[in-house]
């Protein structure tokens, strides 16, 4: 067999995006907050870039002089956490002039300082509370233990060589199981409820209630009521008083601690864009965000490059390097200000599509309008491509007069081809449902099904049950109430 080489050609097309469309791509996924926040570090990194609408800080001969004594004084310091605690405590300056109060922003602190300084109060010794520390924290954010204190004695014993008994790991667990927030130190939901209830006082709700959670969960938690009634030996107002009591205990005992109000701020969303409807029913669309206007520093422009160095009495080296870095600054900085315009008209484009297909719902703000719409059709409508829609629709929100949603929210298919109802229609019709039906005796999937079909949703048993997960609604037998 003879071997031979052989050459040929083939044609390949390949794209490439450019570092600049690349920016691009990413700045297009950024939400207003990432947004601004990539502004703040642009202007801090490129000298050339600067603020259209800053204002000196400078007072002509002409302007009137209101800065106070204390002002004057405290601007020597860089920010106010560098001002001394005298300045801020005594009163001891003029009546005209400004009182800065501190604001301190406290925490509850972690979970393990919130425990341990309760345990300090106890009669463990500092053996003990190093043993505890050790416990708690095996806790998971909600307060249950993730480990075993077998597994746990096996680690003091093997990682700092510390000899615990089975019944001194108990007592201290146990102590630990004392502490609040009740249910803290619970091996499971059932342990955790059980905890709460035995820290109420005796009654027969709660001594109901106890032994359900304690010898009936399993029933509890199905809602074979009927089976429970004849287990526990008890009536149906009892077992109704009892579901109360259990239902109003906490799940997640220690997932609020550490977290203060200034965490509760941090996490509240921003809207991207804002949708007005006049009295006329014309859409407005808008952009609220703190974006500023972007220019040229002066002394890097074009025309005064030559004048922003001493290029006569400077090494031909450093004249080419100051030349350089004043041009790639100043290239940067039109590159960055043409970014932003481009990101800036590109997401209103997007944003009016929406607007223009939903137009219903935005009068309305009724689920139900919503029309059938697709990644495609506002590609079409904008001539953009399908990857730069969802890219410009990622993590974006609209803040209507009524409530604010994610733009996904008016993402939604067709059921069928045939059905020309949208899916968000068909969930609201289908919540509705289940939000009409007797407590007592839930409707199945079949029974949603022909309810939908009456109301003129001709869908399978199967997409019934698909929408029905989708809105986090049980199967009946767990919907079903006393």
């Amino acid at each position: 067999m003879k071997e031979a080489l052989r050459q040929s050609l083939t044609q390949k097309m390949q794209q490439r995006l450019s570092p600049l469309q690349m920016r691009f791509v990413r700045m297009l996924e950024m939400s207003e907050p990432e947004m601004e926040e990539e502004v703040r570090r642009e202007l801090d990194d490129n000298p050339a870039l600067e603020e259209a609408d800053r204002e000196t800080e400078s007072t002509t001969d002409g302007d009137e002089f209101n800065e106070t004594a204390e002002e004057m004084q405290l601007a020597d310091y860089r920010d106010e956490d560098e001002i001394p605690a005298y300045r801020l405590e005594a009163r001891n300056h003029s009546a005209d002039d400004r009182y800065f109060e501190p604001v301190a922003v406290a925490g509850d602190g972690s979970l393990i300082d919130c425990l341990m300084a309760q345990l300090a109060e106890t009669d463990l010794d500092d053996r003990q509370l190093a043993i505890a520390r050790y416990i708690i924290g095996n806790l998971d954010d909600n307060g249950y233990m993730t480990r075993t204190l077998h597994e746990i004695q096996d680690d003091l014993a093997f990682a700092i060589g510390l000899d615990i008994g089975d019944a001194e790991i108990r007592k201290i667990f146990e102590t630990i199981r004392t502490l609040d927030p009740a249910g803290v130190g619970a091996n499971d939901l059932r342990d955790c409820l059980a905890l709460q209830l035995k820290r109420l006082p005796a009654g027969r709700v709660r001594d109901i209630a106890l032994e359900i959670v304690t010898h009936y969960f399993d029933l509890f938690s199905n809602r074979h009521f009927d089976r429970l009634l004849s287990a526990a030996g008890i009536n149906r107002d009892e077992l109704r008083e009892a579901e109360a009591l259990i239902r109003s205990l906490d799940p997640k005992p220690a997932s609020r601690i550490g977290e203060s109000e200034a965490d509760d701020r941090a996490r509240h969303i921003v809207p991207d864009f804002t949708v007005e409807v006049d009295q006329d029913e014309r859409i407005t669309v808008g952009m609220p965000g703190n974006i500023p206007e972007l220019v040229i520093e002066s002394s890097f422009a074009a025309n005064a490059a030559d004048d922003s160095v001493s290029l006569s009495q400077s090494p031909s080296s450093r004249r080419s390097e100051a030349i350089s870095f004043i041009a790639r600054k100043r290239e940067e900085a039109s590159d960055f200000i043409e970014l932003l315009r481009m990101r800036r008209v590109t997401l209103l484009r997007v944003m009016e599509a929406i607007a223009i297909k939903q137009r219903d719902f935005f009068l309305t703000e009724d689920e139900s309008r919503l029309r059938p719409m697709i990644l495609k059709d506002i590609a079409m409508m904008t001539g953009y491509d399908l990857s730069v829609i969802s890219r410009a629709t990622a993590g974006k929100y609209v803040a209507t007069s009524g409530s604010i949603y994610p733009l996904k929210f008016f993402f939604n298919e067709k059921v069928s081809e045939e059905e020309n109802s949208s899916s968000r229609e068909i969930l609201a019709a289908l919540r509705e449902i289940v939000g009409e039906e007797d407590p007592a005796s839930p409707l199945s999937d079949d029974a949603i099904m022909g309810r939908l079909r009456e109301k003129g949703y001709d869908i399978a048993r199967r997409t019934v049950a698909k929408y029905r997960e989708k809105l986090a609604i049980p199967v009946a037998r767990l919907r079903k109430k006393l």
